[in-house]
């Protein structure tokens, strides 16, 4: 018998599975996801690698939006993810977020060797 809990969490995989796509057709930005070391950002917030956060690019970095949560979708693995953001990214292009490794890891299923993806991600 499984656990009301195990099927919670199924029945929330699946939802977020089913809502990638059309999150993918709306894509606000699109750009080069990287990553970096995770420490003290631009937010004036420290976080870790683990942390699921982004670094936005100065072009479309605005300190009102740090804290605010986005989406990012990996189409090439068709991964999705929730970070926040906590820093800037001023040697990324606009379109481009640079990444904790604890989220580009999930969003790339630990392929840290290919350095950089192509994403589509927005704002919640």
């Amino acid at each position: 018998m499984f656990a009301k809990s195990t099927i919670f969490a199924a029945l929330a995989a699946l939802s977020v599975v089913s809502a990638a796509p059309s999150l993918e057709k709306k894509a606000q930005n699109t750009g080069t996801a990287t990553y970096y070391a995770a420490g003290l950002g631009a937010c004036g917030w420290t976080n870790s690698g683990s942390d699921y956060v982004v670094a936005v690019n100065s072009a479309q970095y605005d300190g009102s939006k740090c804290g605010s949560k986005i989406w990012v979708w990996n189409p090439d693995t068709a991964t999705i993810a929730f970070p926040t953001v906590a820093d800037e990214c001023p040697t990324c292009s606009s379109g481009d977020l640079d990444m904790s490794e604890g989220l580009f890891g999930h969003l790339t299923n630990n392929n840290f060797d290919q350095g950089v993806f192509q994403m589509n991600w927005g704002y919640l």
